[in-house]
């Protein structure tokens, strides 16, 4: 089996865990498959050390400006450096370079602005940290940013979103090459589940949002997320709140940016991914506890959020 050149560029305040996530799982790739598959190379500016925070840095020892092709993989990390990466004529112009002779082209969360910055992503759809996606798509308006899915492939070039999901797109990229038994033995050896899809979406309600700082929304979202399977219309809802449905409804919009129904339906959709996979119950009895209805109307909900079926989430988050 041929080796697999994958060269990882890094630069001045990019995010360890975006290249560690990489080369990590690319080494446990190699210790569990065919031998020296993947050679890995870190690659910075005049190949100069390069600080990832306060009180790490790296010493690639490899220079961007002097690599050549062909490159089977080229991955660009993210990090706050990396917009000042992306404006540096000279970064922009080498990964250019480097992408013509390579096979795929891929990113990690803000690295996608880089690729972006070089041409690489016009006309595409791409991700990236859903916090600065509206950012990248202002600044590049020939790109489809979608800022939902943890990694995206759009022909041969990939992005993902922040951090952690380099190791989600990582798994993916070692299931291409050489299908799910390889990685499912690194997503064992790593302590994690196969990967998760990468059309699931970034961000959860339970940990994105902060709690509405008005108290009577808090309260009323309280007792949402407490009885999902109650009766939640609006009405009912404005009354166990003592106001009008006019006025909850501003409140909503104004706290949580959605009306009471719109966040009614979010909320019984993230109880369901809760229980899909910490509980074996059948998908009817999923959609009756976050009250839903039937496994139809779980279904259409589910896959209208996520961007994926109940039952395939519920495969997926089992794999490990």
């Amino acid at each position: 089996m041929s080796e697999r050149h994958f060269v990882v560029v890094g630069y001045a305040a990019a995010e360890l865990l975006d290249i560690a996530c990489v080369v990590s799982t690319l080494e446990q790739a190699n210790l569990h498959g065919p031998e020296s598959y993947y050679r890995v190379r870190l690659v910075t500016p005049g190949g100069r050390p390069i600080d990832c925070g306060p009180t790490v840095s790296l010493h690639p020892g490899e220079s961007l400006e002097r690599v050549t092709g062909p490159i089977d993989t080229l991955l660009v990390s993210g990090g706050i450096g990396s917009w000042d990466a992306a404006a540096d004529p000279l970064v922009v112009a080498h990964v250019r370079r480097l992408a013509r002779v390579s096979r795929r082209v891929a990113s990690v969360c803000t690295g996608a602005g880089i690729l972006a910055a070089a041409g690489l992503l016009d006309g595409r759809r791409a991700t990236t940290h859903w916090q600065w996606a509206g950012h990248l798509a202002a600044l590049y308006p020939g790109v489809r940013v979608d800022p939902k899915p943890i990694h995206i492939n759009d022909g041969n070039v990939y992005t993902s979103a922040g951090v952690t999901s380099a190791l989600d797109l990582t798994l993916a990229l070692i299931e291409e090459d050489n299908g799910p038994d390889l990685a499912r033995t690194v997503a064992r050896a790593q302590v994690t589940y196969l990967q998760r899809p990468g059309d699931q979406a970034q961000m959860s309600m339970f940990t994105a949002p902060p709690p509405p700082s008005d108290g009577l929304v808090r309260r009323v979202v309280d007792h949402i997320t407490a009885h999902p399977d109650g009766d939640l219309a609006t009405a009912a809802l404005a009354e166990l709140a003592g106001v009008s449905e006019r006025h909850l409804t501003r409140l909503f919009l104004r706290e949580l940016g959605h009306p009471p129904g719109r966040y009614v339906r979010l909320a019984r959709t993230e109880a369901a991914a809760h229980l899909l996979v910490s509980t074996s119950l059948p998908m009817a009895a999923v959609a009756a506890r976050c009250g839903l209805g039937t496994a139809e109307t779980l279904r259409v909900a589910f896959t209208g959020r996520y961007g994926i079926t109940p039952s395939r989430y519920r495969l997926t988050q089992s794999r490990s």
